[in-house]
């Protein structure tokens, strides 16, 4: 079987060195997407997950990829107008090729042109009410582009996933009657919702796949690190919101001794709590690329857009075993907050675990 690494390598070599498409909009005609069709995005994934992808197939996919820029500079102007003056953080990125390919190769029904978080924005909210407020208030808001999902359907707080992911997400596909949007209607962009506590979780999953291989977000790798991040969900869930998450069962003495058992064994907050955040700093740049390689975080930052994406993709294709991702957000402190996993931040989530940890064994006394 081809390994994601050697499918998107595949990728990479049959590309540009720089991506196509960065004067798209000059090209593409009058309600012509720059790519093609859903049926030629379709064609060139399944190239991907057949590791047959030729040249024309690069150039629409990394076309397509980067068109999704467009639906975001949408999205992030809309939301940034509607959370002006409130403590929400908001930030978008492109989703990485190496996830894109890995998602192809976990669905092998899903057809690329229906991948719905090649463009994403997170908001990141103090707690749940402000978080349902703002979800509900948005959904009333006046504007043409369409919400895919039903109500609950991705309500993973309602609904926890059975690995103790907690969040909720929205599907929407763009729409305009602009001439220069005509091009980008029907492209996918996937809204992110989570409280502080929820998104210090979901960060540092993040950072542990990264420091070990493992990743208890698709229950891959050690079964011990996969349970440990379920039980932690549990102790945030309930101590910081007053909810369950995947062992609502579980009486909270049981919760906290099985999460301490598995700690005594793969020193997880250990090795969590030896982290230092990185130092790095941007000058309040609100278009970066976060670049970690063996030597630690690198901050490229860029004043606009399109030149941001061009280096990305070169990037991308010179450092193909790095982790590199595109992110915009309106300041540099947003951003350090929104993707805490690529400046080594777990403090909050270290702190939730400690103080959750002490709160359920006290009750359970009480």
């Amino acid at each position: 079987m081809v390994s994601i690494d050697e499918l998107l390598q595949t990728w990479l070599d049959a590309s540009a060195y720089e991506s196509p498409g960065f004067d798209m909009e000059a090209k593409a005609g009058p309600h012509v997407p720059p790519w093609g069709s859903k049926e030629r995005i379709n064609k060139a994934g399944a190239a991907i997950r057949d590791g047959t992808i030729s040249h024309e197939d690069a150039r629409c996919l990394d076309t397509w990829r980067a068109s999704h820029r467009y639906v975001l500079n949408t999205f992030q102007a809309i939301l940034r107008n509607r959370t002006r003056g409130r403590e929400i953080v908001v930030a978008q990125r492109l989703k990485r090729r190496v996830t894109i390919v890995d998602k192809l190769s976990r669905e092998p029904r899903m057809q690329l042109s229906r991948m719905d978080d090649v463009a994403g924005c997170r908001l990141i909210f103090s707690d749940l009410l402000s978080l349902s407020e703002f979800r509900e208030n948005f959904h009333k808001a006046k504007f043409k582009h369409h919400r895919k999902n039903d109500l609950d359907k991705y309500d993973y707080i309602k609904h926890p996933k059975s690995l103790g992911y907690r969040g909720i997400h929205d599907i929407y596909e763009y729409d305009t009657k602009s001439i220069k949007g005509a091009p980008y209607k029907g492209l996918l962009l996937e809204l992110k919702y989570r409280t502080r506590p929820q998104h210090a979780w979901a960060t540092s999953v993040e950072l542990l796949t990264h420091l070990t291989g493992y990743e208890p977000k698709f229950n891959r790798g050690d079964i011990k690190h996969i349970e440990f991040f379920r039980l932690a969900s549990e102790v945030i869930a309930r101590t910081c919101e007053d909810l369950r998450s995947c062992y609502g069962e579980l009486p909270d003495a049981e919760v906290a001794k099985r999460l301490e058992d598995i700690e005594s064994d793969i020193h997880v907050m250990v090795m969590l709590r030896r982290m230092r955040p990185s130092q790095e700093t941007a000058k309040d740049a609100s278009v970066l690329i976060l670049h970690i390689s063996e030597h630690g975080l690198k901050i490229h930052e860029f004043s606009d857009r399109g030149s941001a994406t061009a280096t990305y993709f070169k990037l991308e294709k010179e450092f193909p075993k790095d982790d590199i991702v595109l992110v915009t957000a309106d300041t540099f402190d947003s951003i350090r907050t929104a993707y805490r996993n690529y400046f080594s931040d777990v403090e909050e989530f270290v702190r939730h675990i400690d103080d959750g940890c002490r709160s359920l064994k006290s009750s359970s006394h009480g």
